[in-house]
């Protein structure tokens, strides 16, 4: 890339995310820690902490970061190869303010930054006025000046700190045997001995920190991702399956007899759990999950708060209505109940194992949960731009409809919700059809409580689809 010019693509909803060296490379990462360093210093924020995941251009982005923001006029505190959790730890126990380098499920040749500042996720506009920033500085030739007030560095190992504040939190009521496969992941340096360290017996898959992913991709909400732990589930004693993501925020969970529980599913365990201690607290949720976790909340004396989808999104909700526990239908769980509120899959997991341990058989538990027929998640190609027209004609449509009693289906009044995309929810079912934030594609969503329900509700929603957008396909499953 030529380094007169930032590739505007690469700064994202929720991240700063793209390929390296031709979107992303050192002087980006230097310029986004000038830029950082400037919004940090505006909110009186004087040391970021900074980590990388294992991607293999992690090391040579994570010194040029930290220059950037030196230069920038902060001190920095450098927590090595970590998870993104790690990183929120730091940035939730060491200052308030951090930036972890990572691709998170991207491909290899993907990386990106995850920032949180001044103890919030940043996201949306934030985003965008550091690439403003970042221009101006280049523009103006700032990225190579020599700053009188030069930031401080330290180097800190949080490891021990953070397995314990979880070993300290999470007590099983037994021994557990678990397969735990970190897809060469950065999870993999830290989670299996967590995991020991609570008392379970844990047989390892591809916890060697590896960017090149030889095994298999990082990423446990694509079911090809799991074989390898279905399969040694299948070949030994062990009674679950965990898998991480590649910068470990994310969860996947198998059972006994290779079942996916997918997020909405843990959640209606969390929830209790949760609610048992906190009544009356607000559940949020994304709108990719399950219409039967709503009613399940509110069964437990809960309040279900359906929410829009992105991590940042999410948290910040969760702030705003002081929210104990929220999820997402791609993995991400966040426990303000005796944690603090950000996503950590290697936590999750621990409560999970923390209920679980309870029953003499966790598959048992997990295989009773409430279940439904769905899809998962799909995608339709669109023009860069396209996603967000589409989904607004869609909305408009079916306001009309709605308002006449023409919307398909047996309910007279089917309920519509808007709080991201299209989301059409019938007695036995729903559809979503939302915008990605990150890329130019449609994401779509459908479920019923019976294979005909299924059906029915994704023709009609396709049909609906295809009357704004007539050469609407989907390819496959997507996170």
């Amino acid at each position: 890339m030529n380094t007169a010019t930032i590739d505007s693509t690469i700064f994202k909803a929720y991240d700063i995310r793209g390929v390296v060296p031709t979107s992303l490379n050192e002087h980006i990462a230097h310029l986004l820690g000038l830029a950082f360093a400037k919004a940090a210093l505006a909110l009186n924020e004087r040391t970021v902490a900074v980590g990388r995941d294992g991607r293999l251009s992690g090391p040579s982005l994570s010194k040029a970061l930290i220059e950037g923001l030196q230069a920038g006029g902060v001190d920095v505190i450098d927590v090595g190869m970590v998870t993104t959790p790690m990183l929120y730890f730091a940035a939730q126990t060491l200052c308030t303010s951090g930036i972890q380098i990572t691709g998170s499920h991207n491909p290899k040749n993907y990386n990106g930054f995850k920032m949180v500042l001044a103890g919030k996720a940043i996201y949306g506009e934030e985003i965008l006025s550091l690439y403003q920033e970042m221009k101006k500085n280049m523009l103006e030739g700032q990225d190579n000046k020599v700053v009188p007030h030069q930031g401080a560095l330290r180097r800190v190992d949080l490891s021990a700190d953070y397995a314990q504040r979880i070993t300290g939190d999470i007590v099983l009521k037994r021994k557990m045997k678990i397969v735990v496969d970190s897809g060469n992941g950065v999870a993999g340096a830290s989670a299996p001995a967590i995991f020991r360290a609570l008392g379970c017996e844990v047989i390892e898959l591809f916890s060697e920190v590896d960017g090149e992913f030889p095994n298999h991709h990082p990423d446990p909400s694509k079911p090809e991702n799991l074989k390898d732990l279905i399969h040694a589930l299948q070949s030994s004693d062990a009674e679950l399956g965990l898998a991480f993501d590649g910068d470990g925020d994310r969860l996947g969970v198998v059972t006994k007899d290779g079942q996916t529980i997918y997020p909405d599913r843990q959640m209606l365990l969390f929830a209790k759990d949760v609610l048992s201690r906190v009544p009356g607290g607000t559940i949020v949720f994304d709108v990719k999950c399950s219409q039967q976790l709503a009613p399940a909340v509110a069964s437990m004396g809960g309040e279900p708060l359906m929410f829009k989808t992105g991590h940042s999104l999410i948290k910040a909700q969760m702030k705003k209505v002081d929210s104990p526990l929220g999820g997402e239908m791609s993995g991400h769980i966040f426990f303000k109940e005796r944690w603090y509120g950000f996503d950590d899959g290697t936590y999750a997991g621990a409560r999970l194992l923390e209920i679980l341990s309870s029953s003499p058989n966790a598959s048992d538990v997990l295989n009773a949960l409430p279940t439904s027929f769905s899809t998962p998640e799909l995608n339709v190609p669109c023009r860069e731009g396209e996603p967000h027209q589409v989904t607004q004609s869609l909305l408009d449509i079916a306001k009309a409809k709605a308002h006449q009693h023409e919307l398909p289906g047996a309910d007279k009044s089917p309920a519509l919700c808007d709080v991201d995309g299209l989301r059409i929810d019938w007695s036995d079912g729903f559809g979503l059809i939302r915008a990605s934030n990150t890329t130019p594609v449609l994401v779509l969503r459908f479920e019923g409580q019976t294979h005909e329900a299924l059906s029915r509700i994704e023709r009609d929603m396709m049909a609906l689809l295809r009357s704004v957008k007539p050469d609407a396909t989907f390819q496959g499953s997507a996170h």
